[in-house]
C-alpha cells in the first residue's frame, strides 16, 4: 500500500472515531406538550389547504360514513390491512369500498378514472413542518396516497412528532429501514413560471387528516 493512501485511510478512521454515536446531539428539541404539538401540526396543515379534524380514537369510521356521502365521494380505495378490513365491514351501504388488492396492470382504468377517495393509515406526523409520515407497503401501495383525487390519512395523535429526526429516532428506523417512506405536507400543488398555484396537477387535491385519540 502507498504511503499516501495509508495516510488517507487513517485519516479517515480518525474521523470516523471521533463522532459521537448519540444520535440525541442530531435532534433538535423544542419540548413541545401535545397540545402544543397538534396546534403546530395543525397549523402548518391548514396553512396549505389541508383539513384537519380531531376525532375520538373510534370515531373516525362513523365520521367517514357520514362525511364522505355528503361530499359526493362513494368509491372509497382502503388497504389490505387491519384497517381496511375494519372500514370495508362498518362503511355505509351508499359507499363502494374496494381493497387494493389487484396489480395496477389489471385495473389501472378503474384506479385512475373511478376511484373518489383512497384512505391509508400513516407512521406518524412532523408538528415542525406539519408533514404526514407513510410506509407504503403491499398491503397499502404508494399509488394509494397519490392516485385519487383525495386523500384521507389517519393519524393516531401518540404518533405526533416534534421533528423528522425525533421520528426517526424514537421508531429505531435504523433497524428497520423501510423500501420507501413518503412525506406529506400537503395536497398536490405546482406553480407556473408566472408563479400562479394550481393544486390536484400531479395527485390528490385534496388531503384530509383525521387526528386519532
Amino acid at each position: 500500500m502507498s504511503k499516501s493512501r495509508e495516510n488517507i485511510l487513517n485519516y479517515l478512521r480518525k474521523q470516523r472515531s471521533s463522532v459521537s454515536e448519540s444520535p440525541d446531539v442530531y435532534l433538535p428539541v423544542h419540548n413541545w406538550s401535545q397540545q402544543e404539538k397538534t396546534s403546530r401540526f395543525i397549523e402548518c396543515m391548514q396553512a396549505v389547504r389541508s383539513e384537519v379534524h380531531q376525532l375520538k380514537d373510534g370515531d373516525w369510521i362513523s365520521w367517514l360514513n357520514k362525511e364522505l356521502p355528503e361530499r359526493n365521494l362513494h368509491n372509497v380505495l382502503v388497504g389490505q390491512n387491519e384497517t381496511g378490513e375494519k372500514f370495508c365491514q362498518q362503511a355505509t351501504s351508499s359507499l363502494k369500498v374496494q381493497q387494493y388488492e389487484k396489480h395496477i396492470e389489471l385495473w389501472k382504468h378503474e384506479l385512475f378514472q373511478k376511484i373518489d377517495v383512497g384512505i391509508t393509515t400513516t407512521r406518524g406526523g412532523i408538528a415542525e413542518t406539519g408533514s404526514l409520515i407513510l410506509w407504503p407497503d403491499n398491503d397499502e401501495p404508494r399509488l394509494m396516497s397519490l392516485v385519487p383525487p383525495v386523500h384521507i390519512a389517519l393519524l393516531e395523535a401518540g404518533h405526533l412528532y416534534e421533528t423528522f429526526a425525533q421520528a426517526i429516532h424514537e421508531q429505531n428506523w435504523s433497524s428497520q429501514m423501510p423500501t420507501n417512506a413518503l412525506l406529506i405536507s400537503g395536497p398536490s400543488k405546482t406553480a407556473d413560471i408566472e408563479q400562479t398555484l394550481a393544486y390536484g396537477i400531479h395527485g390528490p387535491k385534496q388531503l384530509i387528516v383525521l387526528i386519532l385519540g
